[in-house]
């Protein structure tokens, strides 16, 4: 196929009606500071990977307490994005923006300053919160800004670089900071980056007028399913001491099912739903949805086991495993801003989708075969620079099969979905992927073989599950979406 791809049309509904539309070099402009806001709040997602033996050391967490550093950020996160995206349809994707972009940086202040591993929880929480509701706007900002189909590719190639290879680049960030200053910097780096973000954002992103909010908000829908959700992640966090088939577990995700349940019978008679369940009748958003989660359960899990891999295996130091990971970073990049938004012109969104998403499972499977006294440069770089081609090529391709159809009044809420799927694929991904590494590394620990051994075998089984559920990804996308995508 050749010509702009279907979904880059405009199927969204925009109108110039109700927005005060910026021309010129300031929509690029406003791009930059939406995009420099995302990136702050999924840097945070993946930037204490490399710096949580410092923070243990310091603040004396427990081994079990220490996964949800990670983990209360991803759930809380997850599992408001459905409202934020529904808030910002209501009372404007401008004013979320800023609020959830002050109470992303007042936390990450409070994770800075605190010495105690409960209060850096809680307030881990809080930036998922914050980060949610910038994040669920911030698709909806970019579809609004950029009409035009090839300006939009060049758009959502630079936020999709943002949206797949922010996690990549918050383990460079996280290593340089913990390496040269100490692990609060990683914290407080986001208070003036947050200040900037707010104060551009009244002059270069555009007002719109308040909507009238008919019928109640959801809150109960997202209180549930966010229940639904901190239920089955913390019993996958605890399956590996627990016992997958104890009865602590057993009734953990019996009560998250529960829960998921009560979140589709509130949906399914709200006056005004959280998400309207007919929404997923949309082919573009079931199949965007479902290959995100898919692909992204396998790229956090990457994220982590790369990082923990050139840590605890090859005995590099934090700042070691930042520049191990840059040319990666680089490759990404490259892919997202210029060689996707090509291939997604030019040959529509379903074939740049697929064949990212195989690169994914590639540089996976590739690694699951890294040596035991392989180097990082000849062993794990090529993995690397596969996953980043891979994550340059798929992003925006898979941005705009999420946003196809969506009208004017849904765009947050498509632009929550996706990023709800994504984030919670993740969060999962780490939780299940990595259970299953810990208890493939006892197991060789038990046979004898010495400590960085068993943690080889137990990184390679989560890479290869990696590349298992990026594969399953690509197949889906392989057979749902339209040949004409």
């Amino acid at each position: 196929m050749s010509g702009p791809p279907r979904p880059e049309v405009a199927t969204l509904g925009e109108t110039a009606q109700h927005w005060d539309v910026v021309e010129g070099r300031g929509r690029w402009w406003a791009l930059v500071i939406v995009c420099i806001g995302s990136l702050m709040i999924i840097l945070d997602g993946t930037i204490v990977v490399v710096a949580l033996p410092s923070i243990r050391a310091d603040v004396g967490l427990s081994a079990t307490l220490i996964p949800w550093l990670m983990n209360a950020y991803l759930i809380a996160f997850g599992g408001f994005l459905l409202l934020g995206g529904r808030l910002g349809d209501l009372f404007g994707h401008r004013r979320l923006f800023v609020c959830g972009t002050v109470l992303f940086s007042i936390s990450s202040l409070a994770c800075g300053l605190t010495h105690s591993g409960t209060v850096l929880i809680g307030a881990r929480a809080i930036q998922g919160l914050g980060g949610a509701v910038v994040s669920s706007v911030a698709l909806s900002l970019i579809m609004k800004l950029f009409r035009e189909p090839s300006e939009r590719a060049k758009a959502m190639g630079a936020f999709g670089i943002v949206s797949a290879g922010g996690g990549s680049a918050g383990l460079l960030l996280g290593g340089a900071l913990t390496s040269t200053l100490d692990w609060h910097w990683i914290f407080i780096v986001n208070v003036p980056v947050g200040f900037v973000v707010c104060v551009f954002s009244f002059f270069l992103l555009p007002k719109e007028p308040m909507r009238s909010a008919v019928g109640r908000l959801d809150v109960a829908g997202a209180l549930a399913v966010t229940a639904s959700l901190t239920l089955f992640n913390y019993a996958i966090v605890n399956a590996g001491e627990a016992g997958w088939y104890s009865r602590q577990i057993l009734i953990e995700l019996a009560g998250a099912a529960g829960m998921l349940l009560v979140f589709v019978f509130i949906e399914s008679r709200a006056s005004s739903p959280l998400v309207p369940l007919n929404l997923f009748r949309r082919r573009g958003i079931a199949v965007a949805n479902t290959v995100g989660a898919l692909w992204a359960f396998a790229l956090y899990a990457w994220a982590l086991i790369s990082a923990l891999y050139l840590q605890q295996v090859l005995e590099r130091t934090p700042l070691e495993v930042a520049l191990a990971l840059l040319p990666s970073n680089i490759l990404m990049a490259v892919f997202a801003l210029w060689i996707s938004a090509k291939l997604v012109m030019h040959h529509g969104i379903k074939r740049p989708l697929v064949t990212g998403l195989l690169f994914t499972a590639g540089g996976l499977a590739l690694f699951a075969i890294a040596p035991m006294g392989g180097s990082a440069a000849v062993e794990v770089l090529p993995a690397t620079l596969l996953v980043a081609a891979g994550i340059g090529s798929a992003s925006n391709p898979l941005l705009l099969t999420a946003l196809c159809g969506a009208a004017t009044d849904e765009s947050g809420l498509a632009s929550g979905l996706v990023t709800t799927a994504f984030s919670l694929g993740g969060a999962l991904g780490i939780a299940i992927l990595l259970s299953f590494a810990s208890a493939h590394t006892s197991d060789l620990l038990a046979t004898g073989a010495s400590p960085r051994v068993a943690l080889h075998g137990g990184y390679h089984i989560a890479a290869l599950g990696g590349a298992a559920f990026a594969t399953a990804a690509a197949i889906v996308g392989t057979i749902f979406l339209r040949k004409d995508t």
